[in-house]
């Protein structure tokens, strides 16, 4: 096993090729590509916070088993976004037509897609505004519905397309909207 230690003052830009393999040689690290190249490289979560985003594709994944409008995927997922930025939200629904309009060649790597839909769950080492700058970044490159929840102000902030970011506090369930219609989060077990 290989540990890379980046200090913080170094700005690290790769290319989307470069990328790639670095994913590939490393698949046991969570990496993103931000869209100017730099190279974000994520710790593993801690207990509190990995059983709350397990809480959080349950209940997402039992929605879209009903419905069967789209494909929900975890946060192994690397997306690659129009603007070049490779992503992976926490959890992630794309709709059917559009994941079935992805070669079985793009379905197998990054997906060259932006998702409906993403959920973003603040771990205790997350900074308030690069969890922001990223969901700024879903919203720039056509995401519809994107939900940064931060359970340790225990407060959810909702993003939609040409809208002003809103801001739950403290709720208790939080809907899908038109977009998921009949799924709402329980905020009960995530907190």
């Amino acid at each position: 096993m290989i540990t890379i230690n980046i200090p913080s003052d170094l700005n690290l830009k790769v290319s989307e090729k470069d990328f790639e393999h670095l994913a590939i040689a490393n698949r046991d690290l969570r990496l993103e590509r931000k869209s100017n190249g730099e190279l974000i490289i994520m710790p593993p979560t801690g207990g509190e916070t990995g059983k709350s985003n397990t809480e959080i594709i349950l209940q997402l994944a039992m929605w879209n088993k009903q419905t069967e409008k789209g494909v929900v995927f975890d946060s192994s997922t690397g997306f690659k976004m129009p603007s070049s930025a490779i992503l992976s939200p926490d959890a992630s629904w794309v709709l059917n037509e559009k994941w079935n309009s992805l070669t079985p060649e793009q379905k197998k790597k990054f997906p060259p897609i932006c998702p409906e839909f993403v959920i973003e769950l603040r771990s205790p080492t997350d900074r308030l505004q690069t969890l922001q700058d990223k969901m700024s970044e879903y919203i720039n490159n056509g995401l519809k519905l994107g939900w940064s929840i931060d359970p340790i102000n225990k407060k959810v902030a909702i993003y939609r397309q040409n809208k002003a970011v809103e801001i739950l506090d403290n709720p208790t369930i939080v809907s899908g909207e038109n977009l998921l219609p009949g799924f709402s989060l329980g905020l009960t077990q995530v907190w």
